[in-house]
């Protein structure tokens, strides 16, 4: 579904990314993480063309991301993104948050999208809502505004970039509840997070960075159980104690 071979991307003279190889099968959950400043954001934004990148090749469902003949805002219609601030219109109501995507990006008619995007509304346990505007909803309840909204325009894979981390220690797990649904379903993910508890339980593959490089990309039980690199031993014993 997703494939990243020698991908590398710097700001002015500074590399951010340095030959990231990798691949996301359809239907796997793949977590990213590392220290803060380590590329993981910069990475998962490379994959719907948020981020360009000057070296390397990102093919989504075959189509090449850094082909200048790609059509980005059609594959990013096809790649949900939810982010850290959940990035809703403060001025419109959650129902049209749901359906201006689709209508504008789809083409769906209104009612054809006002059905899908209270489905997905109702999936994430927040239809009682949909009148009210995102700032009369706690930041927990926005998030899964936000990945409902994602949800509506039926996208191949999800790419969450730290979706917890603006939130209330007490929101989290509402969030990271629908996100293991999600999983469950067989949605292909690529998560940003350093939820470890989320990792253990829903990831098929776990990719440790540091300074812009892909350091460990390993089964889940193998980055827990027992990480090759000493970086990724010394990050997992902070995190987790």
């Amino acid at each position: 579904m997703i494939e990243m071979k020698d991908v590398s991307k710097w700001y002015g003279s500074f590399q951010v990314l340095t030959d990231c190889t990798t691949s996301v099968a359809k239907g796997d959950v793949v977590v990213v993480c590392g220290p803060s400043g380590s590329g993981k954001s910069t990475l998962i934004k490379t994959v719907n063309g948020l981020e360009p990148f000057q070296k390397g090749q990102i093919l989504v469902d075959t189509v090449s991301v850094g082909d200048p003949k790609t059509n980005l805002s059609k594959l990013r219609a096809k790649i949900g993104m939810v982010f850290q601030n959940f990035e809703l219109f403060p001025h419109l109501s959650i129902r049209q948050n749901l359906t201006l995507g689709q209508v504008k990006v789809l083409g769906r008619s209104e009612e054809e999208a006002t059905e899908k995007g209270l489905k997905y509304l109702d999936r994430v346990g927040l239809l009682s809502q949909k009148d009210k505007f995102p700032g009369q909803l706690s930041g927990g309840q926005q998030q899964r505004v936000a990945i409902a909204r994602a949800l509506s325009m039926d996208p191949i894979a999800m790419l969450f970039d730290e979706p917890t981390s603006a939130l209330d220690p007490e929101m989290i797990n509402e969030v990271l509840d629908v996100m293991v649904g999600l999983a469950q379903d067989g949605m292909t993910m690529m998560v940003v997070t350093h939820e470890m508890g989320f990792a253990r339980k829903v990831a098929d593959r776990v990719i440790f960075m540091d300074r812009g490089a892909i350091v460990e990309d390993c089964a889940k039980d193998d980055f827990f159980g027992a990480p090759r690199s000493e970086r990724a031993r010394d990050f997992l014993a902070k995190i987790i104690h």
